[in-house]
């Protein structure tokens, strides 16, 4: 699909950008060369193994392009003031200055959070796959339910080329359904959880994901469909049995792609069984194990030891994991992961090159959140969420949306795209190094 030239002039691109924002920090030789993949053959499962089309085992590794079409405010030194989910900026933003503006303003801004740079710098990190989420509205006219808006293709589009000129595969993740499918912020809508109890909302997501299936089932590049983030708003028997009408909805316009099935926070994936008795084929699990966060013990190199080497009784962990997708012969997806965060850089990129190692060993694709994170200070300190945040010092103002003049929110979003990125040193490293570190041994690092 593409030219040597075209895969070159991506990678010299990145190197460019990467002296650039680095400074006078060399590269290695592993970093100006990290790999960058043909994805001009669909990817399939076939048995617990991610393949391409000729059959031949694929790792995919790679990450999210968190914040870019669905808001966390957490994740752009925001979401004080009230002001903490897209839906209350959105109202925020119609109340003030009416729903043409507002649609100005988010453009602007997800012009900016995601640009030509970015994904030159998410592909200098050697990865090959991204996992794009995504609220219904990007693709659906908020104002006329069930239709597509007039520019529905313009964003995922966009995404798809811009990975397909640097060899790096796409999931499509529906992050936020209509009314939502979850309590969380990440939903869309903070505390809303009506997708389970409106059955309009269940149709609308049928719909949608039958728009978004016609438009790319012949697109190799696409990995797969992440059918709903983290539907925990409901239990998780209504949730594989939702999950099933979406899948067979899907399948009746695009027989060529993986369908993702996500896990519950309560019972992960035990709800469905095995796909195939449900006469699902094509099929992945997903699930998001965050060792060290979300009241996992502490980020450090003990909790990603017992979840990696499966201490202390060599059963569980990923063991355990390993076992259970060899007996439902279905790949697996690590939707989200965070190895690097809080244990200071160097151990951090150790452990997350480890983590895609081990990953990669067993089969199961991931993608980690996030690609980038930006702070009101900058700098990485102890290990940020991102793989790049704001170089320290190029500080990001927190605004309150409910006052702040148009002009204010105008340049923050504009700012989003202009800058000094401070890749994680270590983390790129390591990523693109030829070697592999040993995090856990004895006296390492």
């Amino acid at each position: 699909m593409h030219t040597g030239t075209g895969k070159g002039s991506a990678r010299s691109r990145a190197g460019a950008i990467l002296m650039a924002v680095l400074g006078s920090i060399p590269l290695t030789a592993a970093q100006a060369a990290a790999p960058i993949v043909d994805a001009s053959q669909m990817v399939r499962a076939e048995g617990p193994r991610w393949v391409t089309r000729e059959g031949k085992p694929i790792v995919l590794k790679g990450a999210n392009l968190g914040n870019w079409l669905i808001n966390e405010f957490w994740m752009m030194g925001q979401g004080k003031h009230g002001i903490d989910d897209q839906c209350r900026l959105e109202a925020v933003l119609d109340r003030r200055f009416g729903y043409p503006e507002r649609e100005r303003l988010m453009k602007l801004f997800r012009d900016n959070w995601m640009t030509p740079k970015d994904w030159d710098l998410l592909a200098s990190f050697g990865v090959n796959l991204v996992r794009v989420p995504f609220i219904h509205t990007v693709v659906e006219d908020e104002k006329k339910p069930g239709q597509l808006r007039a520019d529905a293709w313009h964003y995922l589009d966009w995404a798809i080329r811009e990975a397909e000129k640097r060899g790096i595969y796409v999931i499509l993740d529906l992050h936020g359904a209509a009314g939502s499918q979850g309590w969380e912020h990440h939903s869309g809508c903070a505390g809303r959880n009506q997708y389970w109890s409106v059955p309009d909302y269940q149709k609308r997501t049928v719909w949608l994901w039958q728009q978004v299936a016609s438009r790319y089932k012949d697109r190799p590049s696409v990995a797969g469909y992440s059918l709903l983030n983290e539907p925990w708003g409901t239990d998780s028997a209504n949730m594989a049995a939702v999950v099933d009408t979406l899948y067979h909805a899907v399948r009746a316009v695009d027989p060529n792609h993986v369908i993702i099935l996500p896990g519950h926070v309560k019972d992960d994936i035990k709800a469905y069984g095995d796909p195939k008795a449900r006469g699902m084929k094509n099929v992945a699990f997903e699930m998001h194990p965050y060792p060290g966060h979300f009241g996992w013990k502490t980020a450090g190199r003990e909790v990603h030891r017992e979840w990696l080497r499966c201490e202390p009784d060599g059963k569980g962990g990923v063991c355990d994991w390993d076992r259970r997708i060899r007996e439902l012969d279905t790949p697996f997806y690590l939707g989200e992961i965070q190895p690097w965060a809080s244990m200071g850089l160097e151990l951090g990129g150790q452990v997350a090159r480890a983590s895609f190692d081990t990953y990669a060993r067993l089969g199961w694709a991931a993608t980690a959140w996030s690609y980038k994170y930006v702070s009101n200070k900058g700098g990485h300190g102890e290990g940020t969420w991102g793989m790049v945040t704001n170089a320290a010092g190029a500080e990001v103002p927190t605004l309150d949306f409910n006052t702040a003049p148009k002009g204010e929110i105008e340049a923050l979003f504009r700012r989003f795209g202009s800058l000094p990125y401070e890749p994680h040193g270590p983390l790129l490293r390591w990523m693109t190094s030829p070697t592999a570190p040993d995090p856990f041994a004895i006296g390492a690092r």
